[in-house]
């Protein structure tokens, strides 16, 4: 692997292994030295749609808020790519932990998410209000960006320009403002020693409705875990169930 000069000369025997797990469009090693802590680098092309400038000051935020994720310990733009640094937050991520039953798994996720949820608004520098969200997919739709083959099944075989048109025209019109993380999945948030450990994949951590999260860890528990599994998150997280917006934020959600 081609990594920066300097993390050569720093880590010249280091193994790095490519990670397979999640559906950002980084690319993303592990690196274990012998005797060392065990590291994790990222790395993306420059270009105007990147998001790890963004990742690397969300998580920068949360170590200064006090929650648990990657500490970043350097980045390099080098060779038309952005490299980060970062730590490694203990344990393993809840899509691919085989330690813990369903119930367990769920009763972290929905108390990770209620811990974030609870940082003042007024505290968080990074807007992800859905009139931004909307422009960002309206760019990232016009860039070529959008996977028409990724989409949901029961959107596969529509142009992304039909499926935006549904977005705009199904906004919500409620709107409950909480420090979100923007990709709620179960491969985002990792467990050590049957406890929350810290949130990964952070890139998109901002202000927006709490239903941008709670919809997609609806939908990552009913795929990972089972459908009965939604109603006892919901039940632990505190909140019932909006079935309209978390339709809309899944569906925003092809676009990212």
């Amino acid at each position: 692997m081609n990594i920066p000069q300097k993390w050569r000369e720093q880590f010249p025997h280091a193994l790095i292994e490519q990670q397979a797990i999640g559906e950002s469009r980084a690319d993303v090693f592990r690196l274990r030295q012998n005797g060392g802590a065990e590291l994790f680098l990222k790395s993306e092309p420059l270009e105007e749609h990147g998001e790890l400038a963004d990742e690397i000051d969300r998580l920068r935020w949360l170590q200064h808020m006090g929650l648990p994720a990657p500490e970043v310990l350097d980045d390099v733009k080098e060779v038309h790519r952005h490299w980060l640094l970062m730590t490694a937050v203990p344990g393993r991520d809840l899509a691919s932990t085989n330690e813990l039953p369903a119930g367990q798994i769920v009763h972290i996720l929905a108390t990770a998410l209620r811990a974030l949820h609870q940082l003042p608004v007024a505290l968080c520098p990074f807007d992800h209000s859905l009139e931004l969200r909307i422009a960002r997919a309206q760019q990232h739709v016009s860039a070529g960006l959008v996977d028409e083959t990724d989409f949901d099944d029961e959107r596969l075989g529509q142009s992304a320009e039909d499926v935006f048109a549904e977005l705009v025209a199904t906004q919500p019109k409620t709107h409950d403002l909480v420090v979100t993380h923007g990709d709620a999945c179960l491969p985002n948030f990792m467990t050590a020693e049957g406890r929350f450990s810290g949130f990964i994949d952070c890139g998109r951590l901002g202000v927006s409705d709490r239903f941008q999260d709670l919809a997609l860890a609806a939908r990552s528990i009913e795929s990972n875990l089972g459908q009965e599994w939604v109603k006892p998150f919901f039940e632990v997280y505190g909140v019932e169930p909006d079935e309209q917006r978390m339709k809309f934020y899944c569906l925003l959600d092809e676009f990212f």
